[in-house]
């Protein structure tokens, strides 16, 4: 039980690092509340998903062909560029005209899911993270402690997301309209920067 703790820990550092979701994330918990902030961490943690299997069945070598890297890379650049210059635009709007139902809650799962699977450096990171923990795991244990650990990580990555989301959908009550302009600013400019490094 040890060992499958030490996993659901190892999920939670691994989405703990601020990047790209976690700026999204925090945006959108200002923004439009606590829903709109976590269903952005699901479609993060669905394209993870999506990654640990493909890291898992070996299709990582289609990945890392030079077309399908450029592809990723530059998809990248445009799905954080949009999102940061989209953040940038609304944060001059008063937090108070930005109602939970101004964007619908796919949109938020499907912004998510794109910056995540979009993310050349999610495939770096999966491959040497995950790839390193299927071997270590594969080595020790059987096929069903592959599973369960492998969920561990999961269990991992869900609750960073309902802390994210926590977290940034309960600022908005504490913070004064400058400071949360300032926030929003910051994580545009944040998501911007991230795609000019994938786009360069």
């Amino acid at each position: 039980m040890t060992v499958f703790f030490s996993y659901i820990l190892l999920g939670l550092s691994l989405a703990a690092p601020i990047g790209p979701v976690n700026a999204a994330q925090l945006d959108r918990g200002i923004k439009s509340g606590f829903l709109h902030a976590w269903l952005v961490g699901v479609g993060a943690v669905v394209a993870d998903g999506i990654y640990m299997l493909a890291v898992y069945i070996g299709v990582v070598h289609f990945l890392e062909t030079p077309f399908m890297k450029t592809f990723l890379w530059l998809f990248g650049c445009f799905v954080l560029t949009y999102t940061g210059i989209e953040s940038l635009i609304n944060s001059r709007k008063p937090i108070a005209n930005r109602t939970r139902f101004n964007e619908s809650y796919s949109k938020s799962f499907l912004s998510g899911f794109l910056m995540s699977i979009s993310n050349p450096l999610t495939i770096l990171f999966w491959l040497g993270i995950y790839g390193s923990v299927l071997a270590k795991t594969a080595a020790s244990y059987g096929h069903s402690q592959l599973i369960m650990y492998s969920s561990a990580i999961f269990i991992g990555l869900l609750i960073w997301d309902v802390t994210m989301a926590a977290v940034a959908s309960s600022m908005k009550r504490y913070l004064d309209h400058r400071i949360l302009m300032a926030i929003s600013v910051l994580s545009g400019l944040s998501m911007i920067g991230f795609g000019i490094y994938f786009g360069c």
